[in-house]
């Protein structure tokens, strides 16, 4: 049975690889975007897969043009099935560096814009009892970065929403899925139409992940919904680092979070898609291919697991490991 499903910054990166990865299953795919030649090469790959596309232009930062577009997706493609929350933009830079407009422009983007997406997927799934919706997280969501605070500050912010409506679904006995999965380090082309105030290129942390790992992850999240996903070895690192030593990630991110993002070369003279779209299709993927990869184990695991799965089997797997550390120590002392 054909679904259909709903992508926010469905033309490039993360939503790009996702709308192909869901057209070659048969869903209906319906991109929101703001930038005229990324739509239509989109809509051209959803359909060169076989399957149904619509791309609308939409700035999700615009709570009524969110509207108008679910609107549009369910007269001409159906009632939704899953919403994916990704859009994004982002300044990079210290926080002083940062004006007032900027912060309030990735907030709209990174934070409202989920908000606003997901009011317009629960209108209209509420009525029919039944869907899922998505959150492209960021393992940034728990242990922020420097010079990402306006990122970083949005993705904590979508994790207070996304947990505080979950509960309020909970509540109301209401059968819609809400799941948000935390991302690794990317390659795609936010890094080179970011606005960027730092003076250097900048590049995501290592490890990288190709887009096709988190396009797979979301798929499967779509299947087997899951409350939160840790997606990658990285991710998990992060996340639950951060929840046991706090204070040694602030000295360590201190030390090590510039030289980890910024490159050697100088900023390079380019358009940013802040305020407007970069015109042409910047595709799935960035600059980083020979420095990324495109399989990854634990990130499958982590999919099919869950956050709670994945805590589990750390925890387990610490236990195994104290235990036998414990037993190899008796044995050194019986000898």
């Amino acid at each position: 049975m054909e679904r259909v499903v709903v992508i926010t910054g469905g033309t490039a990166g993360v939503g790009r690889a996702t709308a192909r990865r869901f057209a070659r299953a048969g869903a209906a795919v319906a991109v929101l975007a703001r930038g005229q030649d990324g739509l239509d090469a989109t809509e051209r790959d959803i359909e060169r897969l076989g399957a149904r596309g619509l791309a609308i232009a939409a700035d999700v930062a615009d709570a009524a043009q969110v509207a108008a577009a679910a609107d549009r997706v369910e007269r001409e493609l159906g009632p939704i099935d899953v919403w994916i929350n990704n859009a994004m933009t982002t300044a990079v830079g210290p926080v002083e560096a940062i004006t007032p407009e900027e912060f309030a422009r990735v907030t709209s983007v990174c934070y409202l814009g989920f908000v606003w997406g997901t009011q317009a997927a629960l209108a209209r799934m509420r009525p029919r009892n039944r869907g899922t919706i998505i959150q492209v997280g960021s393992a940034l969501s728990y242990r922020s970065i420097p010079l990402q605070a306006p990122y970083c500050a949005a993705k904590h912010a979508i994790r207070g929403f996304t947990d505080s409506l979950r509960s309020e679904l909970l509540h109301d006995r209401v059968a819609i899925e809400l799941c948000m999965v935390q991302l690794p380090a990317v390659n795609t082309p936010q890094f080179g139409w970011c606005r960027n105030k730092t003076g250097h290129e900048v590049q995501p942390v290592p490890p990288i992940f190709q887009p096709e790992i988190i396009a797979d992850a979301l798929y499967g999240v779509s299947l087997r919904p899951r409350r939160e996903v840790y997606l990658g070895w990285s991710s998990i690192k992060a996340i639950v680092g951060n929840k046991l030593a706090p204070g040694y990630a602030d000295h360590y991110l201190a030390s090590h979070g510039y030289s980890g993002q910024l490159l050697a070369a100088p900023e390079p003279d380019h358009a940013d898609n802040l305020f407007a779209p970069v015109a042409g299709d910047a595709g799935a993927h960035g600059t980083f291919d020979r420095r990324a990869r495109s399989r990854d184990a634990i990130a499958r695991a982590a999919t099919v697991l869950g956050a709670a799965g994945t805590q589990l089997a750390i925890a387990a797997i610490a236990g195994v490991a104290a235990a036998a550390l414990v037993l190899g120590v008796r044995a050194l002392a019986s000898r």
